[in-house]
């Protein structure tokens, strides 16, 4: 892949209408092109150019710059000397790695959840549930992983500790793709929704037993999806 989907820059030029000047235009950039790539419409090993992308968003290089490498810091991207910047394929250690630590964590979580728990925090979570039924009733795949993160980043909230979301945030970085792609398969969405379910029952009851046991059955859901997709798409993989 040598050219960025032309479908992708016409969204750039839509999308410079919306930007908000009042806000670092670099922060909208980053979401705009995070969202591209963790929807696939960006897929791995894809060039990114800024100077089209800036002329698109009709800015200078200068935030689209800074927005590629925040890309790059959270591993998005990868950018080659003298050959330019592209979207990085998927490593396959860093995705079990990345897994292995987000599971430490977030079993940490809902097992202090679990110990004093929250009304409102469960409330709110219930919330969130509700909303990606619908989305998975319209098969809206972003709009359902966004608001999986939402009920994950939620959780980690409600812990007191302001690190442990922006652990979790970073280390996702490396999952969001195959996760997007695994709720393309049958009943991935059913499957989520039914953990996340079990998560918050268990965190209601206040058992810590069973709020950690759902946890990890829900992390370790990657397992099975990394045995699938290196075979129906090799291309993406490093």
């Amino acid at each position: 892949m040598t050219q960025q989907p032309i479908k992708f820059l016409d969204r750039a030029a839509a999308y410079a209408k919306q930007l908000d000047y009042a806000r670092p235009a670099s922060g909208q950039i980053y979401g705009f092109i995070r969202d591209a790539i963790v929807s696939m419409e960006l897929e791995p090993g894809q060039l990114i150019s800024e100077s089209a992308l800036a002329s698109k968003f009709g800015v200078s290089r200068t935030p689209v710059r800074e927005a590629l490498i925040k890309l790059a810091n959270l591993g998005f991207v990868e950018v080659l000397p003298q050959r330019g910047t592209y979207v990085s394929r998927l490593s396959m250690e860093k995705i079990l790695e990345a897994r292995f630590i987000r599971e430490a964590l977030e079993v940490s979580v809902v097992s202090h959840l679990a110990e004093k728990p929250n009304h409102q925090a469960v409330k709110a979570a219930e919330a969130i549930i509700a909303e990606q039924k619908l989305a998975a009733e319209a098969d809206d795949a972003l709009l359902f992983q966004e608001l999986d993160d939402k009920f994950h980043q939620l959780l980690a909230s409600h812990t007191g500790y302001s690190r442990v979301a922006a652990m979790i945030e970073e280390e996702k970085a490396h999952m969001d793709r195959v996760r997007n792609l695994s709720l393309h398969m049958t009943g991935q969405y059913k499957r989520v929704l039914t953990q996340h379910r079990a998560i918050i029952r268990a965190i209601k009851a206040g058992s810590v037993s069973e709020a950690v046991d759902a946890m990890s059955l829900h992390l370790r859901g990657v397992y099975k999806v990394l045995d699938t997709l290196p075979k129906e798409h090799p291309e993406y993989f490093q």
